[in-house]
């Protein structure tokens, strides 16, 4: 299974050779500006799976501390993926063309989420961020 993105202007594109995993919907106040919405929606990639097509030039990164940082189009603005340490960590969902055959999982940083949002009932979500993987 192939997966691709493209950002907004579609100067940047990329593939994903494996299937996303671990989706989620981050509800902070640092996502929501980074995202502007209410939420972000972000999925992990298996390491080395990720490649960028066309447009890595056009590309700005914003780091966010600890290592952690998004990439973004310098054209349109569009948040393409998460990084950390300089590698892609995940691709933000409203890049993906078609169905990325993958659900949010959870909702994470549900405590400080925007006082208008209301989220649908019986979603899995953490008022801080997700357990620790073993």
């Amino acid at each position: 299974m192939t997966i691709t993105g493209e950002c907004f202007c579609g100067k940047i594109t990329y593939k994903i050779d494996a299937p996303l995993r671990d989706a989620r919907s981050c509800h902070c106040s640092r996502c929501r500006k980074i995202f502007s919405a209410q939420a972000s929606a972000y999925s992990e990639v298996a390491p080395g799976a990720f490649t960028w097509l066309t447009g890595e030039e056009q590309l700005k990164t914003f780091e966010t501390g600890n290592g952690f940082g998004v990439r973004f189009c310098g054209n349109c603005g569009s948040t393409m993926v998460g990084v950390h340490n300089g590698e892609v960590h995940g691709v933000t969902l409203g890049c993906v063309n078609g169905d990325p055959e993958i659900e949010i999982g959870m909702h994470i940083f549900v405590g400080s989420k925007a006082a208008w949002e209301k989220l649908p009932e019986n979603v899995v979500q953490f008022e801080e961020g997700p357990p620790r993987k073993p």
